[in-house]
């Protein structure tokens, strides 16, 4: 697929309709992991302008960075930490409304306001979590899970 996107201004639900056979055409046929996640990150950040979208891999006890798009980030997390930290530890989506009043939040950067973690999965274990930050209060909801799961899962991981 050539790797410019056709954003699509609309509805939620319509952007999501609309970047998921572009993020599949993305990853047909490209094995590498690492590629595919930075372009995944970059194919979000660039059709929903989220503050910060990338990915944490899970490297022995802790969440490590991987591809992102966005200002710096924490480097390491801990299992339990946070809200990746305990996205990974739950095994499930996580939607905070207002990281603020997230018990045990980590402030990577003060302007992050709400936040989704959605884990990843290789033969039931979570392998990583996608992680998306946006700079305004109550950005995600439930459209958002449903559409970041179904893209999560088109990621292939070959460990």
């Amino acid at each position: 697929m050539a790797e410019d996107l056709e954003i699509v201004s609309g509805t939620k639900e319509e952007a999501y309709q609309s970047i998921i056979p572009q993020i599949r055409g993305l990853l047909e046929g490209e094995p590498d992991l690492i590629a595919n996640l930075a372009n995944v990150a970059a194919a979000l950040k660039e059709q929903f302008g989220f503050f910060w979208v990338g990915f944490y891999l899970v490297k022995k006890d802790e969440l490590v960075l991987g591809p992102f798009q966005g200002p710096v980030a924490c480097t390491r997390i801990r299992e339990g930490r946070g809200v990746c930290g305990a996205a990974w530890q739950k095994a499930s989506t996580l939607i905070v409304p207002d990281v603020e009043k997230f018990p045990g939040h980590i402030a990577c950067s003060s302007l992050s306001k709400s936040e989704i973690v959605v884990p990843l999965f290789h033969q039931g274990n979570v392998v990583g979590v996608l992680d998306v930050d946006s700079d305004a209060l109550n950005m995600f909801d439930e459209t958002d899970q449903r559409y970041l799961e179904k893209i999560v899962s088109l990621i292939k991981i070959d460990q």
